[in-house]
């Protein structure tokens, strides 16, 4: 039986939730995982990259010197590749990088990221700031021991208060469940998760 346990604010433990084993007891498969992360950083590259080609260079369009008796070897133009100012070979050019993976692995992806860092999930009722300051949010982070670790933040709804007060804190990147991926599970150390965004996340896996 998967569970996690529950804290407080401060870090003192509450309680263990028991989680539904069809879901969180599964063996996590990495060949698909792995996939889904190429996937992800794959669609963050723009793939506007390019040079130019001894066609696209300007100049070079009269033969720089006769073919024989010039003791040179021979060329046809300034702007070949050889040259300097010249044109680039088998440069990069415009491409899109993106990839496919169908609904089905995408899922047992994000399945799959989440049971693996099951080990690293801080549980709490609830994650709410009366105050937007950034001090408030680095008191909590301290008390469960999270300052200075790369944390991912997963809140059901994100609220103003908390936005303002983590998005000074360089080690911390809050999301709401709908944003949950594969690639931010897999880049953070440790998930701070809500009560009731782990019921949602739960929910999505079904």
């Amino acid at each position: 039986m998967a569970k996690v346990t529950l804290v407080n604010l401060k870090g003192e433990k509450q309680e263990e939730i028991k989680l539904n084993d069809e879901i969180f007891g599964i063996e996590p498969n990495k060949n698909v995982l792995y996939d889904a992360v190429i996937l992800a950083r794959a669609s963050l590259r723009q793939g506007t990259h390019d040079t130019k080609t001894r066609s696209e260079v300007r100049g070079g369009g009269r033969k720089p010197w006769r073919q024989k008796g010039t003791g040179h070897a021979r060329q046809g133009s300034i702007r070949a590749v050889q040259w300097r100012g010249g044109g680039i070979a088998f440069g990069p050019t415009p491409r899109d990088y993106s990839k496919k993976q169908n609904r089905k692995e995408r899922r047992l992806a994000l399945q799959s990221a989440v049971v693996s860092k099951l080990e690293d999930f801080v549980v709490v009722k609830e994650l709410k700031l009366k105050t937007p300051k950034t001090k408030d949010m680095q008191t909590i982070l301290t008390d469960l021991k999270l300052d200075n670790v790369n944390t991912l933040v997963v809140v059901n709804e994100l609220d103003e208060n908390l936005i303002l007060a983590s998005r000074n804190i360089p080690n911390i990147l809050l999301i709401d469940v709908a944003e949950l991926n594969v690639l931010d599970l897999v880049a953070a150390s440790k998930v701070l998760v809500t009560k009731d965004a782990l019921k949602s996340i739960e929910e999505v896996l079904k």
